[in-house]
């Protein structure tokens, strides 16, 4: 079925079963690779195995949480909430230099003007609706593809064991992938449930074909305990330094645009609008995320531009299956042994997969802005940040972290720096009357 242009299946607001939503949420967290930013963050800050362990149980916990505030009852798409990348230079240089309880500090208010700015302000969607028009809504989806696919080639080429082996899997894990989706979209009946499944196949395909090179080490499963309960505020009272909460606050509205690229992206994928009361309750449901991510010391939450590109590997945008992710998410944060299972994967299958589905995001992105005229000045907002973005991420890391802080955390994340850069030259550059115009 074609559903607003698009090849979904299942819209947003249709129901399916609770085992289908149970397959589809469990794909959707399988390949979010949401241990990646509290392992990075933990590295950063020095934390012993014990620790690190129990941050990685925090953020999925934060996760579960936050995707059914955000999916629930906030925005009420089809929008899995995880740890944000962005954020990652400024907390390791925060915790590192005033203390973990000083870093948890400087997330919550922040939070807080997220949730103000959606209600009761409701100012973010005439934010947006100035400042992100479709042009812009569909560079930054553009962009969110772009940033992300050096990521996943880069996680196979530096992944530990042999180069060539790793290649090797992860390009029997993208095949798989592909294959299935391509099947899925030919055929009626059985081929739309190895459409709806695809993911998990290739995750599971690609794992039993890793294990035939020897890679897969289940010593961390051993370790883990069954059952763990989550502590609030579990690094001791936090406490609020104003350079700190300064440059939180900063950080979130950089974490903002990206969030937005998610949202557009979800819209384009599922053929949906989004109308200025979901985008406010976004916001709500956005720094609800955050909120929830410090209380139990972990990291911001955000809207994972991933799971776009799920919905539109399998067809299904219900947002069931994501409260589903997000009830699974929950359930991992108390059963560290499960959790644990999962993270074993080896990430050159989940990365194989991940650049699937970035070039399936940047694609929609391009699907976005489809019907917009291409005249020299619509080139130069689209193109540019896209060069922005390919700089940002060539950036010479030791030249990086010479800079200033402001401009560390921002040129670090090439999708920070297009993301803004398309909101600034979509302001800046003035407007070309359209030739439909003057016919």
């Amino acid at each position: 079925m074609d559903k607003g242009g698009t090849n979904i299946l299942v819209g947003v607001d249709e129901k399916i079963s609770y085992k289908e939503a149970f397959i589809l949420g469990l794909q959707h967290v399988l390949a979010m690779d949401l241990y990646i930013v509290p392992i990075i963050l933990a590295s950063l800050l020095a934390l012993d195995q014990s620790n690190t362990a129990f941050f990685i149980q925090m953020s999925f916990l934060a996760a579960g949480i936050a995707t059914l505030i955000q999916t629930g009852f906030c925005m009420r798409y089809p929008i899995m909430q995880g740890p944000s990348y962005i954020p990652i230079a400024a907390l390791a240089a925060i915790g590192s230099e005033l203390g973990l309880r000083t870093m948890i500090g400087s997330l919550i208010p922040g939070a807080i003007i997220l949730i103000l700015l959606g209600f009761p302000l409701r100012f973010l969607a005439k934010i947006i609706s100035k400042f992100i028009p479709p042009i812009v809504g569909g560079t930054v989806i553009i962009i969110v593809g772009i940033s992300l696919m050096p990521v996943a080639m880069n996680n196979i080429f530096t992944a530990p064991g042999n180069l060539g082996n790793n290649a090797i899997i992860g390009l029997f894990s993208a095949a798989l992938l592909i294959t299935c989706m391509l099947i899925g979209t030919r055929f009626t009946g059985a081929g739309k449930v190895l459409r709806i499944a695809s993911v998990i196949i290739a995750l599971v395909g690609g794992t039993l074909f890793a294990s035939t090179f020897g890679i897969l080490d289940f010593s961390a499963v051993k370790k883990a305990a069954w059952f763990s309960l989550p502590k609030l505020f579990p690094f001791g009272t936090p406490i609020f330094e104003l350079k700190s909460v300064l440059t939180m606050i900063f950080i979130y509205l950089v974490v903002l645009v990206e969030t937005t690229g998610t949202w557009f992206a979800v819209s384009a994928v599922t053929g949906t609008e989004i109308p200025e009361k979901r985008l406010n309750s976004a916001a709500v449901g956005e720094g609800l995320g955050c909120l929830v991510g410090a209380l139990f010391g972990g990291t911001p939450m955000t809207g994972y531009s991933t799971n776009a590109g799920i919905i539109a590997v399998t067809g299904v945008a219900s947002r069931m299956a994501i409260m589903a992710g997000g009830v699974i998410l929950i359930l991992l944060g108390f059963i560290p042994k499960v959790m644990n299972i999962i993270a074993c994967i080896p990430g050159v299958v989940i990365n194989g997969i991940f650049g699937v589905v970035c070039v399936i995001i940047a694609m929609n992105g391009f699907r976005a802005i489809q019907n917009i005229e291409l005249n020299e000045r619509n080139m130069m907002v689209i193109g540019i940040p896209i060069l922005f973005t390919l700089g940002a991420n060539a950036f010479p890391k030791d030249v990086l972290y010479t800079l200033p802080s402001y401009a560390n955390y921002i040129l670090s994340s090439g999708m920070a720096v297009g993301a803004l850069s398309t909101v600034i030259l979509n302001i800046i550059l003035p407007p070309v009357k359209s030739s439909l115009d003057s016919r």
